[in-house]
């Protein structure tokens, strides 16, 4: 029994930017144009590619006028987990308290089926 080329399955574009937007992209690049040891031209560039939410959290600088009290910005700020079943970014109290509104995946700790978990 041999084995059996197999092709992964990356996923879509959309996938791809969704991971990078998620994760970010930061590029920071030093060129030096040097002549017998002499430097002539220094160019730093720092780049980062990111959505604002992955930006607010690791600390990044926004633009100066970026209005933070925004009810977009407080959402983007709000604390998210990836459901265990879909995978899609959910509030954690809210996947916590009343389970994943996109699969209807619900906690363990707050399913009520569950003698294992008692509540009071």
């Amino acid at each position: 029994m041999g084995l059996e080329p197999s092709k992964e399955n990356f996923g879509s574009l959309a996938d791809v930017i969704d991971r990078l937007l998620d994760k970010g992209l930061v590029i920071n690049a030093d060129i030096a144009v040097s002549v017998a040891g002499v430097e002539l031209l220094g160019i730093k560039i720092r780049a980062a590619l990111s959505s604002f939410e992955t930006a607010a959290k690791y600390g990044l600088e926004f633009p100066s006028g970026t209005k933070l009290s925004t009810p977009a910005w407080q959402e983007a700020l709000t604390a998210k987990e990836y459901c265990p079943q879909c995978e899609k970014k959910v509030a954690i109290a809210d996947l916590m308290s009343d389970g994943c509104p996109w699969c209807g995946w619900i906690s363990a700790r707050t399913n009520p089926l569950n003698p294992a978990i008692k509540t009071s």
